[in-house]
């Protein structure tokens, strides 16, 4: 990782999760400014940004952004993720005005049963050439 890390923004994300690793594909598709970047939370390096900022590194049913130097979880990081990419996914951040807790009962259903309706791979996603640039390592 760079010493500009802060001003980074680091998705970390479950690496044998199929949705997760699609919501990565995702996010790089609509993001052409290359402002995400992306390290596994079974990472060496994403467990040690997790725990930095206080966070669960063991708990992986969540994605994990870090902004400016601050760690949001759940749909708070990926609707300021969605705000951060090309039209017309920055429209969901109105979200934002509806309380985490709320927002966070879907959130929760989908993370609990995202191995059973989409998969897991038992190695994390290896990242091609052309975006190996944007996934952090140790």
């Amino acid at each position: 990782m760079t010493d500009d890390t802060q001003s980074e923004r680091v998705v970390l994300f479950d690496g044998q999760c199929n949705l997760c690793n699609g919501s990565v594909k995702f996010i790089i598709k609509r993001d052409p400014g290359a402002q995400f970047h992306f390290a596994s939370l079974q990472s060496e390096v994403g467990r040690k940004m997790v725990e930095e900022h206080g966070g669960n590194p063991d708990d992986l049913d969540t994605i994990l952004l870090l902004e400016d130097d601050r760690l949001y979880n759940r749909s708070s990081a990926a609707l300021r993720i969605a705000k951060r990419l090309r039209a017309p996914w920055p429209l969901l951040s109105i979200f934002l005005v509806i309380p985490a807790s709320l927002r966070d009962l879907v959130y929760r259903i989908i993370a609990r049963n995202r191995y059973r309706w989409f998969g897991k791979t038992e190695t994390c996603m290896v990242p091609t050439a052309a975006i190996r640039a944007r996934f952090l390592s140790e």
